[in-house]
């Protein structure tokens, strides 16, 4: 009964979409809004299929700004997650800086990478990375943190090393919480290497938004949400699925719940 209602919700949600897609196409067909301001989708679908071998350099830039961003982010956030929980001292002095580095406007700062780094991929490999960083490491922190104390008092009355708790009860027990904070990174991800785009590049989806925007193609600039949009939902799908190949157990209990 739940997963049909689950299929039915999804049905409605679809219908809603079309719906309002429908009304956006009669809108900008009637002339009540010119096409300049609101192509209909029509009309940017097919600007999208027209110019997609055009995009596509500008596509292959931003997907390897964000990949080689994104993994570095992956292991950096790990890395300094499991030092602040293993060292308290660390924790105190690193954590308090995390959280003020997400207080700065990351489109303020980007012109700086590019005067320090140039016009190339490194200063959106960068925004990427800071973009990214700080939702990895401080999910993983508070699921390391949230182990039950017990189990890990248990280990240590067997003389299990604290390498053998990490392995056995503290990264296991950790997961959904790092796959939460890998979900949030990856949907920031794409739009990261997009800004630091906008700032300076010769290419990328970024450069090719703006200029459309400059010659006022707007049906382009709609074209290249959509590839942002599609890029966004397949890392994040990419995500997921590696989720349920690391964490079987997890996929079980939701099945239970389904059934």
């Amino acid at each position: 009964m739940k997963k049909n209602k689950k299929i039915l919700n999804n049905l409605y949600s679809f219908l809603f979409f079309l719906l309002l897609i429908i009304i956006w196409e009669i809108i900008s067909r009637t002339g009540a809004v010119p096409v300049q301001i609101l192509p209909a989708p029509s009309i940017i679908i097919y600007s999208l299929f027209i110019n997609f071998r055009q995009m596509w350099r500008h596509v292959v830039v931003t997907v390897y700004e964000t990949s080689i961003g994104f993994v570095i982010a992956v292991f950096s956030g790990i890395a300094i997650a499991i030092i602040m929980d293993a060292i308290s001292f660390i924790k105190r002095v690193i954590y308090p800086l995390l959280v003020v580095s997400q207080t700065i406007p990351i489109i303020t700062i980007a012109p700086l990478f590019i005067i320090w780094f140039g016009y190339g991929y490194l200063p959106k490999i960068i925004i990427v990375i800071l973009i990214c960083f700080f939702p990895i490491s401080i999910s993983l922190l508070q699921g390391l943190s949230s182990v039950d104390i017990e189990l890990i008092n248990l280990l240590k009355s067997m003389g299990a090393k604290k390498y053998q708790i990490y392995k056995f009860v503290k990264f296991p027990a950790s997961m959904p919480s790092l796959f939460s904070g890998l979900k949030i990174a990856g949907t920031y991800s794409i739009m990261g290497a997009t800004i630091g785009e906008w700032v300076g590049g010769s290419s990328g989806i970024g450069v090719f938004m703006l200029r459309a925007k400059f010659s006022f193609a707007t049906d382009k600039v709609f074209g290249a949400i959509i590839i942002i949009t599609v890029l966004s939902i397949l890392l994040l799908k990419l995500i997921e699925f590696i989720e349920r190949k690391s964490m079987p157990w997890i996929l079980y209990e939701k099945n239970e719940i389904i059934i």
